[in-house]
């Protein structure tokens, strides 16, 4: 099978960096193949992803030595643009990239700019609606669409121009898991059935490893990139989904990479559990003072109601997991309780405060909120200057923030632009911006976008610190791995209502959309992680 992307000696460095972010990458990617590419948080993903269709180096700047080829066509000899019949590129905010106002016209405006005819580009529109489930918004303005529905939308404008090559930059990363499962089915049926080549970067492998071909890791560091078939490189990879890790454990072989493959292996790991499963029963929830409260909610946009009549209590030490489909009204639930919006009806209160009312610099110390865009609490040129001036506006010793943002991801470098920070990065500083006020209720809205597993371990480890010093955290997540190793209880909405409120073992673990891949392979028994059944694996090896 011939290659349709071809890494030959690749090397990328950028102005001013002392080392390449990756040197000598030999590569290949045949035609209809998903390959998957995975490594930390900052460790080059994007950058190799860029070097497909040009942007690197041609608008990222730095210098580029080797080759990369596309569909036999050198990058370094074609602009961006003239690539765009061959390659469709949707990066890690898709938002950044629309050029319309509405569903349609974005899905239509490549194939405009392509010549095609009227009549097929109105059947590739439909086409694209149906595959990606978007025909209910089709006439909606993009500014009203959720962050996920964003998502789909912008793989919809590069899929309808009939690309041959497809490069995803984290395309599930703002999907709740049944957008998800139906985004990835959908590019697996282009790859079987079309031979379209795809090539996509993921931190969520959970979701994403069974669909690989095959798997690129790049350690980041200056480490070697190394490639092959999923379960041969993940055995050791850097990081790995909590299916894998399972199989490691347990010594599967070869390692299962899908939750069917892995329930098929757990039977008699099930049975050696058993007996532990009442150690790990649900307990019931704190009766801590009260912090927040919304009061029959009602919220929405213009004529678009999201919230109708929600009662929501939050309370002191607890970590709440709000969840729900994409467009079920989690991002608008944080932005009233974070005071960003008035209530079309009922009330919001924090503290006994409305916090919509109150000064911003009370409000700080009261909320802090982390909005899915982290880029808008950052304004300064460098991260030290970042951190600099979070600790002078709250009072702080100097140096506090820049300590957090090393406790939430290592290896940033402080001299660095904000906007020149990967995703998982720019988060943890909006993240450590915030946290450094220590506010009494913390609201993050999708607080693991662009974090590695690592990362997210570290950023659990502080939200539970947080709620053990008596501050009530909220958040908004599709991340059903994070929800499973951190909170405390979950909160599900949907069509305007709370459908569920309970202990997040007990919600998570009734949902089969909901439900982390332990619980799945697990399941009857109600274990939520690879840490749960690693420490009692421990103790039946102590029990006499």
């Amino acid at each position: 099978m011939s290659a349709m992307i071809r890494f030959e000696k690749v090397s990328v460095t950028f102005d001013g960096a002392v080392a390449p972010v990756f040197a000598n990458v030999n590569l290949e990617v045949p035609e209809g193949e998903l390959c998957l590419v995975v490594g930390p948080s900052g460790s080059g993903k994007s950058t190799l992803l860029r070097c497909v269709n040009g942007l690197v180096p041609r608008f990222s700047g730095g210098r580029l030595d080797g080759v990369v080829s596309v569909a036999g066509r050198r990058t370094v000899d074609e602009p961006s643009r003239q690539l765009a019949d061959v390659v469709g590129y949707v990066g890690q905010d898709p938002g950044a990239g629309f050029v319309t106002d509405t569903v349609e016209d974005e899905l239509a405006y490549v194939m405009e700019n392509l010549g095609v005819a009227p009549q097929v580009m109105r059947r590739r529109v439909e086409d694209v609606l149906d595959l990606l489930s978007l025909h209910e918004v089709r006439r909606r303005a993009l500014s009203t669409l959720s962050g996920g529905q964003q998502q789909r939308v912008a793989i919809g404008a590069v899929l309808s121009a009939s690309p041959r090559v497809l490069v995803l930059d984290e395309p599930t990363s703002a999907l709740d898991p049944a957008a998800a499962e139906d985004v990835l089915s959908a590019l697996a049926r282009l790859v079987h059935d079309v031979g379209v080549t795809v090539l996509m970067a993921e931190h969520r492998l959970e979701r994403v490893v069974q669909f690989a071909d095959s798997v690129v890791v790049v350690p980041g560091a200056g480490g070697p990139v190394r490639s092959g078939r999923p379960a041969e490189v993940l055995r050791d990879a850097p990081v790995a989904p909590p299916v894998v890790e399972l199989g490691r454990l347990e010594g599967w072989d070869p390692l299962p990479l899908s939750v069917r493959a892995a329930r098929r292996e757990a039977v008699t790991l099930r049975e050696r559990l058993a007996p532990f499963v009442a150690g790990i029963e649900s307990v019931p929830l704190g009766d801590g003072e009260v912090v927040a409260e919304a009061d029959r909610l009602v919220a929405g946009y213009g004529p678009l109601a999201v919230l109708d009549g929600v009662d929501l209590t939050l309370r002191r030490g607890e970590v709440v997991a709000v969840m729900g489909r994409n467009g079920a009204g989690k991002s608008t639930l944080l932005s009233h309780l974070a005071g960003l919006r008035a209530p079309l009806r009922g009330r919001v209160s924090v503290q006994g405060e409305d916090p919509h009312r109150l000064p911003p610099p009370e409000a700080r110390c009261r909320v802090g909120f982390v909005p899915q865009d982290p880029s808008l609490l950052l304004y300064h040129h460098t991260v030290t200057d970042e951190c600099a001036a979070a600790d002078a506006e709250t009072a702080r010793e100097p140096g506090t923030t820049l300590r957090l943002l090393a406790r939430l991801v290592g290896g940033v470098d402080p001299l660095l632009h904000p906007r020149d920070l990967s995703e998982g990065q720019r988060l943890a500083l909006a993240l450590a911006v915030v946290l450094v006020a220590e506010p009494g209720l913390v609201l993050l809205d999708e607080p693991t976008r662009g974090l590695d597993y690592g990362a997210k371990e570290a950023l659990g480890g502080v939200l539970r610190r947080l709620a053990g010093e008596g501050r009530a955290v909220v958040l908004a997540t599709h991340d059903v791995e994070v929800v499973a190793s951190v909170a405390d209880r979950a909160v599900v909405l949907a069509d305007g209502e709370i459908v569920a409120d309970g202990p997040a073992r007990d919600v998570v673990t009734h949902s089969p959309v909901f439900a982390p891949q332990v619980a799945k392979i697990l399941a009857p028994q109600p274990w939520l992680t690879v840490d749960e059944v690693t420490a009692a694996l421990v103790a039946e090896e102590v029990t006499p």
